[in-house]
């Protein structure tokens, strides 16, 4: 007879409390046997650290009949991933039983190790960011504003690089494809074309995104740089002259926060541009920079090979020299950054590259935004899990409770980019999701900014819709490139159900620009567009606005407890549920329709497994359908082609 062995690191009667455990927080693990002499099999489980000290190795005991073997553990005193593995012993063989996450795999050599993370007990993350949907803007292409009390528009402030040396480009026709191409005589394209979208056109669209439900808007970079997405920053204590100024600035943030809006910046603190304040590379600002004298304040902040035209910059790029972040001027410096701008009420900040930024770095950064104001939101851009991200001084110290709030979440963009289009299943949707909720610590999880396209990655309806990937094109075909009409319209489906799921997460929506109204475009620039105001999909937007607002009322949906399920390898469910408002999303990637079954039990994975009980009926919030009970735990539903369905709880009479 066969001997098997099963552990799933997600299942409560297997691990327990789930998830990442707080500083000398106490563990149950278990393991079970069954079949050939497993009675006879000596189990031990194999638990270390980074460092490779072992924790325990072999304290257990055993239920009545011995097919489950339980230990104890306790978390170390400090914040640190530890990670194990069982070893059974039977029979003179010894065989090794482990994974990633979920449901290990009996093996007779070195298995996958299960990662648990340790963290800070005090660790907790604002509960307004958790709560809220959020809203990107690249500043430049959202919104022309009204000319300011001069008579001037962002596209004539562009007189003031024009002032100083700097070439630009004027679209004065808002609807105008972006540049791409390099100018004449130069080699590279430059992104110095404006469009002339700036602070009051954002501000004066504040209703309007009241209307989608946003609760906090992230803004690329604002302060004074010479390009049109302000990455290379020339002076992080001045706002762009193009976007408007400090009283600007002011006006939006506070009518912002008359609609419950709150503001999030771009901080850009890994290097600086070379045409800047501290750089001046091109003496386009009266005192030296660290270019230009080697007495100049700044000087420390850089590190140059051979002087002056040989320094260590981001990625090759010269126009973008690094800073030393550990520099004491340079974090006084980035300290006066929030403290100058937390005066407007600007106290919660997007790091771009995080992982590109000393761990001090990250911590000093937090203790003092902290200070300033504890609902600051200190929010990393990481591409990968955040939790086991390395880095050439080791593991990233990111989730620990320590620096971050948590990080753009693109590994959820990447699941459910693969499930819509077919590359994964459900239950691939499921196992991606739920590991990810495993290693993180529960606030630095429920803070993850769940996003579908962002100003680094091709447009969302555009990879829905079939687009081969951007390096697959030339530059020139990424500008040609549109959709076939068929393909468009599987990817609008695909995205409808998509932003569903997106929204009945437990984690923080953003929603890209444009995304909402339909937008399409591959890599950088080509995803970067104006916004097509008076030409918005109406279907889209129409379900956005009402994703937004069932996110912003329902409690279920943001707050509640969660767990997800695959029905199939068609159909991804989550549920959700706070007090007495419960939810059930449902989405379909396929293009045929689905009749599912759906039952309490298929929920039994997470922290909050068995804790979400069935309600006796449920109505669809999108198509108004009631769900056919068939018990009082089991519903029936049909899903259309690529469908969703939002199931809320509701009594006997049908009243919400």
């Amino acid at each position: 007879m066969e001997l098997f062995v099963y552990h799933n690191s997600r299942e409560k009667a297997y691990r327990l409390p789930q998830g990442a455990l707080k500083c000398r927080e106490q563990a149950v693990l278990k393991l079970r046997l069954w079949g050939y002499d497993h009675a006879g099999a000596n189990c031990t489980l194999r638990l270390w650290t980074d460092d490779g000290e072992l924790l325990v190795c072999g304290d257990h005991k055993r239920d009545w009949d011995g097919t489950t073997v339980e230990f104890s553990i306790t978390a170390p005193e400090n914040p640190q991933l530890i990670w194990y593995y069982f070893i059974i012993d039977v029979c003179s063989t010894r065989l090794y039983y482990g994974a990633k996450s979920g449901v290990g795999r009996l093996t007779d050599s070195l298995p996958d190790d299960y990662q648990i993370t340790v963290y800070e007990d005090g660790f907790k993350t604002p509960e307004w960011f958790r709560r809220c949907t959020a809203y990107q803007i690249f500043p430049d292409r959202f919104r022309r504003g009204k000319a300011d009390a001069n008579g001037k528009t962002a596209l004539d402030r562009l007189a003031y690089h024009e002032n100083l040396g700097r070439k630009v480009s004027k679209h004065e026709d808002w609807s105008e494809r972006v540049n791409y191409k390099p100018r004449r005589g130069e080699r590279f394209y430059s992104p110095t074309d404006y469009f002339g979208g700036d602070l009051c056109g954002i501000r004066e669209k504040l209703p309007y995104l009241a209307s989608l439900g946003v609760g906090v808007i992230y803004l690329n970079p604002i302060f004074e740089a010479p390009s049109n997405h302000r990455y290379n920053t020339s002076d992080h204590m001045r706002v762009d002259p193009v976007l408007g100024d400090e009283d600007e600035l002011k006006r939006l943030v506070d009518e912002a926060r008359a609609l419950g809006i709150r503001i999030m910046l771009d901080g850009v603190f890994s290097h600086t541009g070379d045409d800047s304040v501290y750089f001046n590379r091109f003496s386009r600002y009266p005192d030296p920079g660290a270019y230009s004298s080697k007495h100049s304040p700044y000087y420390d902040w850089y590190t140059f090979e051979r002087y002056p035209n040989e320094y260590r910059c981001w990625w090759g790029f010269k126009s973008l020299p690094e800073v030393r972040e550990l520099t004491p001027s340079y974090m006084e410096f980035v300290c006066s950054v929030l403290e100058k701008w937390a005066k407007l009420g600007l106290t919660s900040w997007r790091l771009d590259v995080a992982d590109e930024l000393p761990d001090a770095f990250i911590e000093h950064l937090r203790t003092v935004l902290k200070r300033i104001d504890g609902d600051g939101v200190l929010l990393g851009e990481v591409w990968e899990d955040a939790s086991n991200k390395l880095w050439e001084q080791g593991l990233r110290k990111y989730v620990y409770g320590r620096e971050l709030d948590s990080v753009m979440n693109y590994p959820f963009r990447d699941a459910v980019i693969d499930f819509f289009t077919e590359k994964t299943d459900a239950n691939a949707l499921v196992h991606a999701l739920g590991a990810q909720r495993e290693n993180y610590p529960e606030p630095f999880y429920r803070a993850a900014l769940n996003l579908l396209g962002s100003h680094d990655c091709e447009r969302i309806l555009t990879v829905l819709s079939g687009a081969p990937a951007h390096n697959e094109l030339t530059r020139e075909q990424q500008a040609a490139f549109t959709p076939e009409r068929d393909a468009l319209e599987l990817g609008k489906k695909r995205l409808l159900a998509a932003a569903a799921l997106q929204f009945s997460m437990p984690q923080p929506p953003c929603v890209y620009y444009g995304d909402e109204a339909g937008m399409t475009g591959l890599y950088d620039p080509f995803n970067r567009a104006t916004f097509p105001w008076g030409g918005e999909d109406a279907e889209i937007s129409e379900r956005y606005r009402l994703l937004g607002k069932l996110r912003q009322k329902k409690p279920a949906l943001n707050r509640g407890k969660a767990a997800f399920a695959a029905l199939g390898d068609d159909v991804f469910a989550v549920i959700r549920a706070y007090g007495g408002d419960s939810i059930i999303t449902l989405v379909n990637r396929s293009v045929e329709r689905r009749t599912i079954t759906l039952h309490e039990h298929a929920f039994y994975e997470g922290p909050d497994a068995g804790e979400l009980p069935f309600a006796e009926r449920y109505v669809d919030l999108i198509g108004g359908k009631y769900a056919d009970a068939i018990s009082r735990t089991t519903h029936s539903f049909t899903l259309n082609g690529c469908g969703s369905a939002i199931l809320l709880a509701c009594s006997k009479r049908g009243k919400l």
